[in-house]
């Protein structure tokens, strides 16, 4: 009778906890209900019309600035710029001399101080020293990226590389029309550095023996940077380096998973001081 009673009393207690159960679940289920219409509805409704109110402002003020601010400067910087290179040509006409890279650095730097980034061409130094990691022996091409003038160009040919061998991607007109009188034998291809893939498209996708920079990449976001590095590396055959200086005391682009990197000591003589940085597949 005793164990009878036992097995009664537990099972009105596993009926009592179901019960108990069920009503918590009912009533856990009606809350979640209140709070979603309640609260979380009308929270969500607030957060919408407050994202779009900031949209709304922010393209506002873009609008603003690129109308008062960004368009202006950009008149007056392309204004200066055709003032300076109209003053060089003169100069140059009349004088029957060639001023020095440094001043067609200059004002181009005047007129886009973040495209070219560097105030003076590379020095001799820091040119050999990029120059020293290209294999003169290869042949295939070799991708030079912002040569500007040309002083990493001259560097490359005096290594032994061979000047038919060079594809010179420039973005301003001027440094193109510069380099195609120097260097006549190279291709010299006027477009954008940093969507390589694009601006050689139609000329070469693999097989590079090299690609050597002299771009303003900490001057461009990382994720730019990022992507410049994958579309050299996919155009670079096996252990073809991608060579890039900078100034900065960090790596222009940090280590990645299956990229060997290597840097140069300091080079003091150029200026500001830059260092090298080798990429290669790993």
């Amino acid at each position: 009778m005793a164990m009878q009673a036992l097995e009664q009393f537990e099972r009105r207690i596993k009926l009592f906890e179901r019960m108990i159960g069920k009503n918590i679940e009912k009533r856990v289920r009606f809350f979640e209900q209140t709070f979603e219409q309640k609260v979380e509805q009308p929270f969500r409704r607030i957060e919408q019309k407050i994202g779009q109110n900031i949209e709304k402002r922010v393209r506002m003020f873009e609008q603003k600035f690129e109308q008062k601010v960004e368009l202006p400067f950009r008149r007056t910087g392309q204004k200066i710029g055709r003032n300076i290179e109209t003053q060089i040509r003169r100069f140059e006409a009349k004088n029957g001399i060639r001023l020095d890279d440094e001043v067609r650095f200059i004002g181009s730097w005047i007129k886009k101080p973040l495209a070219v980034g560097a105030v003076t061409p590379s020095s001799k130094q820091l040119a050999r020293a990029m120059a020293q990691y290209v294999d003169a022996t290869a042949t295939g091409p070799v991708i030079e990226l912002g040569p500007g003038t040309g002083p990493i160009t001259e560097a490359l040919v005096e290594h032994g590389v061979d000047p038919a061998r060079l594809v010179l991607v420039e973005f301003n007109p001027v440094f193109c029309q510069l380099l195609r009188e120097r260097f006549p034998e190279a291709t010299v291809i006027q477009g954008d550095a940093y969507r390589l893939r694009d601006t050689l498209a139609h000329y070469t996708r693999h097989g590079v023996s090299a690609v050597v920079s002299g771009l303003p990449l900490m001057a461009k976001p990382l994720r730019m940077r990022m992507r410049l590095l994958r579309e050299a590396l996919a155009l670079l055959a096996p252990q073809a380096p991608f060579v890039q200086f900078t100034y900065a005391v960090v790596p222009p682009i940090p280590k990645l998973a299956g990229v060997k990197v290597e840097a140069s000591e300091r080079i003091w003589r150029n200026m500001p001081p830059a260092r090298v940085w080798v990429y290669r597949h790993g």
